[in-house]
């Protein structure tokens, strides 16, 4: 079902339809008991699903955050970024938008825009997607490698633990780190082996889903 949410939340009837879209549409109702939270680097960066503005309150109280790391991209008619980016707004948070997919390999310039946000942004910082499982354990492990961490590292967070399933069609994301282990670990620093060597089009094929996982992740969660 596509949105019900036509972008404005200056009435009191448009805010009830952005909670009714992103509880319902958006499938929040989930996240109002499952955080999926976890430190990436503690007081420097945190991982979560899409957060409601109180969860987002609560966390920039006890964590200090500066940053929010939306991997879903600023979408308009999104109930639930429409209420995060005011309660960001209101918190004093500064928003950074990056739209990756978790179905696809990732291209190069999504990797490099997430380096150079690490480089830049002020923290402590909290990256999301919509459920905190593929996307957002990507970008951690991006951040881990960027870092100077291993692969091995980096894929603990793309696991079963955050809802992560490597049978389903986000398992592209774990070949972009064994692409990396396998080509260039402890030879090339990770962010050369970006900028020189990685494409994308190199992980076609590399993906052996299963009719399960898929239809789990891809049909009932709905992942992006």
């Amino acid at each position: 079902m596509d949105s019900i949410f036509d972008g404005d939340l200056r009435a009191p009837a448009g805010r009830r339809i952005a909670w009714l879209d992103a509880l319902f549409i958006d499938h929040a109702v989930f996240r109002l008991v499952w955080d999926n939270w976890a430190a990436v680097e503690p007081g420097v960066l945190y991982r979560c699903n899409h957060p409601t503005p109180g969860r987002l309150a609560a966390a920039t109280r006890r964590f200090g955050l500066q940053t929010i790391v939306n991997l879903r991209g600023a979408q308009a008619r999104n109930g639930a970024d429409a209420l995060a980016r005011e309660a960001a707004d209101r918190l004093g948070l500064a928003i950074v938008d990056v739209a990756l997919q978790s179905g696809r390999a990732p291209a190069k310039a999504e990797v490099l825009a997430l380096i150079e946000i690490y480089r830049t942004m002020r923290t402590p910082a909290l990256i999301y997607c919509k459920s905190g499982a593929d996307r957002t354990g990507f970008a951690a492990g991006v951040f881990v490698l960027a870092r100077g961490g291993t692969t091995m590292d980096a894929m603990r967070h793309l696991s079963l633990r955050f809802g992560h399933m490597r049978g389903s069609r986000a398992g592209v994301l774990d070949a972009f780190f064994v692409r990396y282990r396998d080509e260039a670990e402890g030879n090339k620093p990770f962010l050369e082996w970006v900028q020189q060597d990685y494409e994308p089009a190199a992980l076609a094929g590399a993906v052996a889903t299963n009719a399960v996982q898929r239809f789990l992740n891809d049909r009932l969660l709905g992942r992006e």
